[in-house]
């Protein structure tokens, strides 16, 4: 049954382009021609637009689509306050912003008969939902595949596996995603998880600014980085399910839970760029130097959400994909830096080229955070290895790390400020690093 589902996800996926428009009939005849909202809909459907963005951004920015379904979305009862659990919000108020760097060993085992959604664990965020500013950093660690449906009012939802695919039932279709990929579920987009494997953990940046797009290339030309063809977004699959289905909402921070008479992944058909979609991020086309010094961590970017700010985004995507270091004369691992940007790093797998060192080490699963000008970079074991290793071609291909990177700094939830996996001894892994200052006389 696994091997079917993920083989069926992936039949029903397709290269799209990140943000392009594009459509999609599960039923031949589905998609009305020439008009988004005609007299009649195709087959008996009924049209309706889902917004992303306001009716009047700028075409190159304006996020939308059209579904065709067999039910409107307004055909639901009265929605009623549900539990919030582990799932925390923006504006983060329990803990006050903590200047010290930070890490964190993966979440514990989760009870029997956890989802997806009862398994996300919030770590913290900036901003407010209300004021469609800022991101949250959540975990999630399931057992159990989801009967009910999610949407999220608040933000779109950035899903990074570590541990376990997920098959991604979205209104749109079908997506398989896998240790290595990361999928994007759009700002109201209703899906539901089921697993791939007996468990599934992972990380999720909930985005709640503007959507995320490709970051410009400038200097850097026509190619490279995350390309857009390399985006899959799911060909039109629908659920026609009479029966009592519950459906939460996400809004203003809080759980909201209705039960419809039938499920609402009843799409037909689409069209539009309000879309879910995979990527695969070994995919992405890594560039770094070629001569010397090691490049700025923004040549990483895959995903950018853009604040007022022309270049200080709200929130950036950044993968450690595989690569070559060829760097001459050069400290090759990440410099010691002090950033205006608040750092969250992930470790989907192998190890981070920076980060071997201490109480429980920097492993899959877990992550660290390094907020604005906490001082931070290679550890002592990193900076000994590497400032006497000889410089010949090095393939980096032992890991994949990720980082959320954010304008604004990180304020924790008490869970997170006070976790029992939260490692203790962090700091030690800077320790030894010692004085080699020799003045010349």
């Amino acid at each position: 049954m696994t091997v079917d589902a993920r083989k069926t996800a992936e039949q029903l996926t397709y290269l799209c382009g990140f943000g392009n428009e594009h459509s999609s009939e599960a039923v031949p005849g589905a998609l009305p021609v020439g008009r988004n909202s005609p007299q009649r809909a195709p087959l008996g459907l009924y049209a309706e637009q889902l917004s992303g963005t306001a009716f009047t951004e700028p075409r190159a920015h304006n996020r939308r689509s059209w579904l065709y379904r067999i039910r409107p979305s307004a055909a639901h009862p009265a929605f009623t306050r549900t539990d919030n659990g582990a799932l925390g919000t923006a504006p983060f108020t329990d803990t006050v912003p903590d200047p010290n760097r930070l890490r964190w060993n993966p979440l514990h085992e989760p009870p029997a008969g956890t989802d997806f959604l009862a398994g996300l664990w919030t770590l913290g965020g900036n901003g407010d939902v209300t004021q469609r500013t800022g991101m949250a950093v959540h975990l999630y660690h399931a057992n159990s595949s989801m009967e009910r449906v999610f949407s999220d009012a608040d933000g779109e939802l950035l899903i990074v596996p570590e541990r376990g695919g997920l098959l991604l039932r979205t209104e749109f279709g079908l997506l398989a995603a896998e240790p290595g990929h990361v999928a994007l579920i759009p700002r109201g987009v209703r899906f539901r998880v089921e697993l791939l494997d007996d468990v599934a953990r992972g990380y999720v940046c909930e985005n709640y600014g503007a959507p995320f797009r490709l970051p410009d290339l400038g200097p850097i030309g026509a190619n490279g980085l995350a390309n857009a063809r390399d985006f899959l977004a799911p060909v039109a699959a629908y659920e026609d399910v009479e029966g009592p289905v519950e459906v939460v909402n996400k809004f203003c921070g809080n759980l909201w839970r209705a039960t419809y008479s039938h499920s609402p992944l009843d799409v037909v058909a689409w069209h539009g760029n309000h879309v879910p979609y995979i990527y695969d991020l070994r995919r992405f086309n890594v560039m770094g130097t070629i001569s010397y010094d090691h490049p700025d961590p923004s040549v990483f970017t895959v995903l950018t959400s853009p604040s007022d700010t022309p270049g200080l985004a709200g929130v950036d995507f950044v993968v450690f994909a595989p690569r070559w270091l060829v760097g001459e004369d050069t400290f090759r691992p990440p410099y010691f830096h002090r950033n205006v940007m608040s750092e969250y790093m992930g470790l989907i797998e192998g190890a981070y080229d920076a980060k071997t060192a201490g109480e429980g080490g920097f492993v899959p699963g877990g992550g660290s955070l390094h907020n604005m000008m906490s001082a931070h970079g290679p550890d002592r074991e990193t900076f000994d290895r590497a400032s006497s290793a000889e410089l010949r071609p090095q393939k980096i291909d032992d890991g994949l790390a990720f980082m959320f990177e954010t304008r604004w700094p990180v304020t924790l939830t008490r869970q997170a400020a006070e976790a029992g996996h939260l490692q203790q001894r962090y700091d030690d892994v800077w320790s030894g690093l010692g004085r080699h200052f020799t003045p010349l006389h």
